[in-house]
C-alpha cells in the first residue's frame, strides 16, 4: 500500500470513529479566548474561565503557592494566581492538565515527555518571536503549545501503530514524523490537523498543527508555521524531545523555515544562533521544573 492510500485509510478510520477526543468543556472557552491578541486579554476573565472547573482551579492555585515560584504571600484566589504567575503560565498549567487527561493511559509513551516538549516549544516560540520582532509572541506561544495535537488522536485511534513508529524512531534516533511517514504513510501532523479542525481552532493554529513538518507545502500563515517549526527543532536538539535523542546535526541558518522567517523578520539576516541557544537554557530548565512539579511532585 502506498503512502497516499495509507493516508486515505487514516482519514477513513478517523471519520469512522464513534467517539473522538473532545476538548474538556472548561478548556474550550479558555482556548478560544487565548487566541485573541495578547493586548486584549484580561486577567480576570482568564481566572473566571479557569474557575469553571474545580480541579483545574485547585491545580492552578497549588502551583501558584508552590515554593517553585518564590511567592512569600499565600495566594488565595485565582485572580491573584493569574497575576502572580502570568496568564500564559497559568493557561499552560490548565491546558496541560486538561489535554493530558484525555490522553489514553499506559500507551507506551511518557506523557510527561510529551508535555515537556509542548510547553518547551511554547516558551521557545515566544522567546524566539520576541528576539526577531515577530508580531504577536502570544500567538506564537499558543501555537507552540498545541503543535503536536496529533499525538492525542493517534494514541486514541491508532495506539499500536503509533507506538510502533515511536519505538522505531527511538531506536534509530530519527525524527518521529519521519518514522511515522515511513511506517504508517502519514504523520501526527495529518491526524492533528483533522482533530484541530473538529475542535474548531483558528486557521493559523490549524495550519501550524498540520504543516510544521512540511516545509514544501504552501501556507497562508507561513511565518507562524515556520517559527514553530524552528522552535520545535530547537527543543528537540536542546533536550526537550520525545524521550530520546535524534542522531543528527541541525544547521539552523540553512533551514528553509528560517528563510521564510527572514522574509518577514530582518533581524535574522545576521542572527546569532549560538547566543539564542545559550539564552534558551533557562527556558528549558523552567519547563522541566514546571512540568515535573505538576506531574511528578
Amino acid at each position: 500500500m502506498n503512502s497516499a492510500s495509507k493516508k486515505a485509510g487514516l482519514l477513513k478510520t478517523l471519520d469512522g470513529l464513534e467517539k473522538i477526543p473532545t476538548i474538556p468543556a472548561a478548556l474550550a472557552p479558555l482556548l478560544n479566548y487565548l487566541q485573541e491578541p495578547a493586548e486584549d486579554i484580561d486577567m480576570q476573565k482568564v481566572a473566571n474561565l479557569i474557575s469553571r472547573d474545580e480541579s483545574l482551579a485547585a491545580q492552578c492555585l497549588r502551583m501558584a503557592n508552590s515554593p517553585l515560584f518564590g511567592h512569600s504571600k499565600k495566594m488565595d484566589s485565582l485572580r491573584n494566581a493569574v497575576l502572580g504567575l502570568g496568564f500564559e503560565r497559568i493557561s499552560a498549567i490548565a491546558m496541560s492538565c486538561g489535554i493530558l487527561n484525555i490522553l489514553p493511559p499506559d500507551r507506551g509513551i511518557d506523557p510527561v515527555a510529551f508535555w515537556e516538549h509542548s510547553l518547551g516549544c511554547a516558551l521557545v516560540s515566544r522567546h524566539f518571536a520576541r528576539r526577531i520582532s515577530f508580531p504577536d509572541p502570544g500567538k506564537a506561544y499558543l501555537a507552540g503549545l498545541l503543535h503536536d495535537l496529533g499525538f492525542v488522536i493517534n494514541l486514541s485511534a491508532l495506539p499500536r501503530e503509533f507506538c510502533a513508529a515511536y519505538e522505531f524512531a527511538r531506536h534509530a534516533g530519527v525524527p518521529l514524523h519521519e518514522a511515522e511517514q515511513s511506517l504508517l504513510g502519514f504523520t501526527h501532523c495529518d491526524s492533528g490537523r483533522w482533530l484541530a479542525e473538529r475542535w474548531q481552532l483558528s486557521p493559523e493554529l490549524i495550519e501550524v498543527v498540520g504543516l510544521h513538518h512540511s516545509p514544501e507545502e504552501p501556507r497562508v500563515h507561513a511565518g507562524l508555521v515556520a517559527l514553530v517549526e524552528v522552535s520545535d527543532q530547537l527543543c528537540r536538539v536542546g533536550g526537550l524531545n520525545y524521550g530520546y535523542v535524534e542522531k543528527r546535526e541541525v544547521n539552523f541558518s540553512g533551514q528553509s523555515a528560517v528563510a521564510v522567517l527572514a522574509q518577514q523578520c530582518h533581524e535574522l539576516d545576521d542572527f546569532d544562533w549560538a547566543r539564542l541557544t545559550f539564552e534558551l537554557d533557562s527556558c528549558m530548565n523552567e519547563v522541566r521544573t514546571l512540568v515535573h512539579a505538576i506531574y511528578r511532585p
